[in-house]
């Protein structure tokens, strides 16, 4: 599976998100893109199908995180949507992460990919420790969350572009690594702490990048999405 460049689609309407997406008219290669909690919750399902619609693939960010039975009755739900990929909390569990499974795959066993996030990229150790109360260290526990989600049949996680390289040797190359957190050098690093380059992205093995202001609140949002493409993916 080749290297990708997912645009987070961070905006409060539907009708935004049109006109955002009305400006990859040109481009031969429709971005693929991420519906997360706002937007969802603002615009609903329909959003997802129009989106799907107009050819772009969908990143359904809604980081389910629940008793492992609704869990399962939501994914089966989400699934009918026709997204690319949906994700959950591997804090969650074991059991939360394959009753997602069950609920995501159809009646013909085909189904999104499926993806575990590890820690938020605005988490720091500090924050971890202190307000968490998780004692081990930062990348231990990311690891010890892939493995759970890697156990459990999922394809892989959300996790730092600083930890990719790690997951892939403690989960396996297939094991995808679906990374935000990417800044341009002459970036600032906005709310996120652990984050870097999509060319620094692309040599510590992250397999998806996902891109929000960077792209969307730059004056040339069609510039920077192929300045990421050409970073991260060598086209």
């Amino acid at each position: 599976m080749g290297k990708d460049v997912i645009i987070a689609l961070d905006f409060p309407s539907a009708n935004e998100v049109y006109a955002f997406l009305d400006r990859f008219g040109g481009e031969s290669r429709k971005p693929f893109v991420k519906i997360g909690m706002e937007l969802f919750y603002a615009a609903g399902a329909e959003v997802v199908r129009e989106v799907k619609r107009r050819g772009h693939k969908v990143f359904l960010d809604l980081k389910l995180h629940d008793i492992p039975n609704t869990v399962k009755r939501s994914m089966s739900v989400l699934s009918g949507l026709d997204a690319d990929m949906c994700n959950l909390h591997a804090g969650g569990g074991s059991a939360m992460m394959k009753a997602a499974l069950k609920g995501l795959t159809r009646a013909d066993g085909s189904r999104p990919l499926l993806i575990a996030v590890t820690q938020l990229t605005s988490t720091s150790e500090e924050v971890m420790h202190n307000e968490l109360w998780i004692d081990r260290p930062l990348d231990e526990t990311v690891m010890h969350y892939a493995s759970l989600a890697a156990d459990a049949g999922l394809d892989g996680v959300v996790c730092s572009p600083l930890e990719a390289g790690k997951v892939h040797e403690r989960c396996g190359k297939k094991f995808l690594t679906v990374t935000p957190g990417i800044r341009f050098d002459d970036a600032s690093k906005g709310d996120q702490v652990r984050v870097t380059t999509p060319a620094k992205a692309r040599e510590l093995g992250s397999d998806y990048i996902v891109v929000g202001r960077p792209v969307t609140a730059a004056e040339d949002p069609v510039a920077a999405y192929r300045r990421c493409v050409a970073e991260f993916c060598g086209e």
